[in-house]
């Protein structure tokens, strides 16, 4: 489908609103998803952290070398 103008792309043959929410809505979701994502690997990396400081903590009380 070729449009004659920047307007008539963005109007889509007057669905421009329902296509463009719709890709916003899914834009949206995926950054949402990603950003969730990054979140909860970042929770989980810093609790193995803090449990192999405790792990490290508690050899270290009890003369474990290890």
């Amino acid at each position: 489908m070729a449009f004659a103008s920047l307007h008539d792309f963005l109007a889509m043959g007057g669905h421009g609103l329902y296509v463009w929410l719709s890709y916003g809505l899914v834009v949206t979701g995926v950054l949402l998803l990603i950003g969730q994502t990054r979140a909860g690997q970042r929770r989980w990396l810093r609790e193995q952290r803090r449990q192999l400081a405790r792990q490290r903590a508690r050899a270290t009380v009890s003369g474990d070398p290890s």
